[in-house]
Formats: C-alpha cells, sequence, structure tokens
C-alpha cells in the first residue's frame, strides 16, 4: 500500500504527519500531491471526507518550503472557501501539518473585526484562506495585495456556487496572475461549476476519488418514519446510547436548530446550536466544546454541511429531511471521514416524503428503514382512501338536432350584398 514516505514529501511533512498518526494517504492524497507538486493544475471532484484539505495543503506547503522566503513577505497562495467554518479548518490544517516549516497564514472572514486580520497582512503571510465576500472587501479597500499570488485554490466551488459567491469569486481571481497554479475543488459538477473550471483552469489533470453526489460507502445508513411530535422522544431516546459519542444533528431552520439544542439541554443531554445568525465567537466556541468532547452533540444548520471537520464523529442525524437532496449527501459526509467507520439517521414525517424521494433518488438506493421503538410515540399510519364505488352508467338523452347557422340559408339575418353577388 502507498505510504506518505512514497509521494516525495520532505521530512518535516512526514514528521508532523507521524505527530498526528497518519499514516496512510488517503486515494484523493495518493492521486493529487505529485500533481501538484508538478505544478499542474488540478480538477477534482471528491465528496467531504475523503481528506482532500490534506491532499492540497501538505503539497502546497512542500513547493513553499523548497524555495527561498521573500523579503518582505507576501501573499504567494490565495484558498477560496464558502463559510467562515471551512476557512477555519484550513487554516488549522495548514498550521497542524506545517508546523515544522517556516511558513506563515491567516484566514480572513467576515462577522467579526477586520483589524486583527489587516495587521496579520501587514506582519506579511504565506498563505491566505479567506472567504470571497471579506477578501473582496478587503481588496476594495486596498488593505490585501494578490499580485504575486502563485497558486490559487478554490475548494467547495459549488457551495460557493449555492451560496451566491461565484460573482465575487469571478471578481477576485480577475485580480489575480494569469501565470498560476490553480487547484479547484467540488463534490458536484454543475454546468455553471463546469464553465467556471473551463475558464480558470489550463490542461488539468482530473481527479475523482467517487461519482460526484453519491454516499460514503462505510456510512450505515438508517431511517425512521416518525410523526414531527414523536421526532424529539426518538432523538432523545437515540442519543441516551453510548454508542452516540460525537453526534451532530440537522434541522432545517435556525430557530429549530435553538429550540432543539435547549430541549436536548432540558433532557441532560448536552448540546449546542450552531447556524448563520450566531455571533462568530459563539460558533467557534461550540465548534471548540464539541471538538473538546465537553458538548456531545452539535445541532447545526446546512450552512455547516461542509464546516465542519471534525475527526471522530459517530453519528449524524437528520432531524429534518433537507430541502434539497444534495444536502444529504453533505450532512452525512460529516462522519466516516478519512477511511473511518460511521452512522447516519433520519427521521422522515409524513410531509417529508417528497424529500425523502428526492433523496433516494439521488443516491440510487433505498434508505433502510428501522422500526420506532414500542415504549415511545408511533408514526400514525397513512391510509389510503377507498376507491369510490362504481356507478350505474347514466340513460342517454335525446338531444334536439343543433339549430342551423343563419348564415347557411333560411332565417336569421340575410347574408350581407357583397357577399351575395
Amino acid at each position: 500500500m502507498t505510504r506518505f514516505e512514497d509521494l516525495r514529501l520532505v521530512e518535516p511533512l512526514l514528521r508532523a504527519l507521524r505527530e498526528e498518526k497518519y499514516e496512510r494517504p488517503t486515494p484523493i492524497q495518493q492521486q493529487t500531491i505529485p500533481v501538484t507538486l508538478s505544478g499542474k493544475d488540478v480538477l477534482g471532484c471528491a465528496q467531504t471526507g475523503t481528506g482532500k484539505t490534506a491532499a492540497f495543503a501538505l503539497p502546497i506547503l512542500q513547493r513553499l518550503h523548497e524555495v527561498p522566503i521573500p523579503q518582505p513577505r507576501h501573499v504567494r497562495v490565495l484558498i477560496l472557501a464558502p463559510t467562515r467554518e471551512l476557512a477555519s479548518q484550513i487554516d488549522d490544517s495548514f498550521r497542524t501539518y506545517g508546523r515544522h516549516v517556516n511558513v506563515r497564514s491567516t484566514v480572513i472572514f467576515g462577522g467579526v473585526g477586520q483589524n486583527p486580520q489587516v495587521q496579520a497582512l501587514r506582519q506579511g503571510v504565506d498563505v491566505v484562506i479567506a472567504t470571497p465576500g471579506r477578501l473582496l472587501d478587503l481588496m476594495q479597500q486596498r488593505l490585501v495585495r494578490l499580485e504575486r499570488v502563485g497558486i490559487l485554490v478554490l475548494d467547495e466551488a459549488d457551495r460557493m456556487l449555492d451560496m451566491g459567491f461565484i460573482h465575487d469569486v469571478k471578481k477576485v481571481i480577475a485580480a489575480l496572475p494569469r501565470q498560476r497554479q490553480t487547484l479547484f475543488f467540488s463534490a458536484t459538477l454543475p454546468p455553471d461549476i463546469k464553465s467556471l473550471a473551463r475558464d480558470i483552469l489550463r490542461d488539468p489533470v482530473r481527479v475523482e476519488v467517487t461519482p460526484s453526489a453519491t454516499t460514503v460507502e462505510k456510512i450505515a445508513q438508517s431511517l425512521y418514519h416518525v410523526d414531527k411530535h414523536g421526532k424529539f422522544p426518538l432523538l432523545a431516546s437515540l442519543l441516551r446510547d453510548a454508542a452516540f459519542k460525537r453526534t451532530i444533528v440537522f434541522t432545517r431552520t435556525k430557530r429549530g436548530a435553538n429550540k432543539l439544542a435547549e430541549q436536548l439541554t432540558k433532557a441532560s443531554i448536552q448540546a449546542d446550536a450552531i447556524h448563520g445568525n450566531k455571533s462568530q465567537n459563539a460558533r467557534e466556541r461550540a465548534l471548540e466544546n464539541f471538538k473538546a468532547g465537553s458538548t456531545r452533540v452539535l445541532v447545526a444548520t446546512d450552512i455547516a454541511a461542509r464546516g465542519i471537520d471534525v475527526d471522530d464523529i459517530t453519528h449524524v442525524v437528520n432531524y429534518d429531511m433537507p430541502d434539497v437532496p444534495e444536502n444529504y449527501v453533505h450532512r452525512i459526509g460529516r462522519t466516516a471521514r478519512a477511511g473511518a467507520q460511521g452512522a447516519a439517521v433520519a427521521f422522515c414525517s409524513p410531509d417529508e416524503r417528497e424529500e425523502l424521494q428526492a433523496v433516494e433518488r439521488l443516491i440510487r438506493q433505498r434508505i433502510p428503514v428501522r422500526p420506532v421503538p414500542a415504549h415511545l410515540p408511533q408514526p400514525v399510519m397513512i391510509q389510503s382512501r377507498p376507491a369510490p364505488a362504481p356507478q350505474p352508467p347514466r340513460p342517454a338523452i335525446a338531444r334536439p338536432p343543433a339549430p342551423r347557422p343563419a348564415h347557411a340559408g333560411g332565417g336569421g339575418r340575410p347574408w350581407p350584398r357583397r357577399f351575395r353577388r
């Protein structure tokens, strides 16, 4: 089997990997690292949980390490991510893998004051990880310079399209040098994303680990048909099982996430909510508590579906079925990451049957159904309406012949003179 040593990584990076107890690269790392080290563009189509961040972080750190540090330091690598959480996760990865190389990185995103971010830029950094909106704002204020960027990474490009960032992304790319290496990653490749990839990539090497919009094979999926009023008792019962060591529960709305987290806490199940209306400090605090294990359950909306990269998540619960079927794939991709095992549970109420059908069409399989435990509220079975009793045929009714049109001769107004000539 392939080892990290076989990928021509330098010793400082291998040392960091050993310290993190990473022994063997994932398939996307095996394919992406050599190509990136060679300087070629990459078009990567891979679902979440495949080790994608390390696939581009490790070769980028090596390329920066192998050349002299410019004086003064300037931005040489730009990484664009759709959410604050994902940007922070990528920055953490660069710091972890690059702890033994002299590379500086910083993260830029909105929702917080810009002064600390501007100060970090002024001190000089090699790698900037940013969300498009805040980066564009700093560019317009002339507080960040990107004319020497040699490597561009677009991570979760389809998510940026979904969130409406694609125009900001194009504006940022227009300010970059044309001569650069570009690494483009997306879980799916809708037409707009294919068009963007064609515009910014030069003879890319395509890396596709699994077909787009498929679920991770090692995730054990299950489904409960349950009424709305039965969802919380079922969730509380499941979470009391010791196997649910670290669980993310997805709700459809921010208000629903807050309410569910409060209900769980009252039931002596420690939980935090994370969504777009939370302050950045509150979101980071909730994520840190979840990573540390002081909070066993994180209740999230879809904004966090691709922004949470926490090891050893044992279960993902779809408390509400997603409105967009692709989000089901991204949600459950939070577990079974980097070769680990994981489980995904879905609750489906009667008014969510269409969403369930859309998910099953997307993943091309039926999710195995489990019965609701007998001591919990049972779903109301939907009875099919009986077919109406057949009615005897109605007797034919004799109808008088239809009157002839007046213009056809006999009765009524005569044709005008000009038509009778």
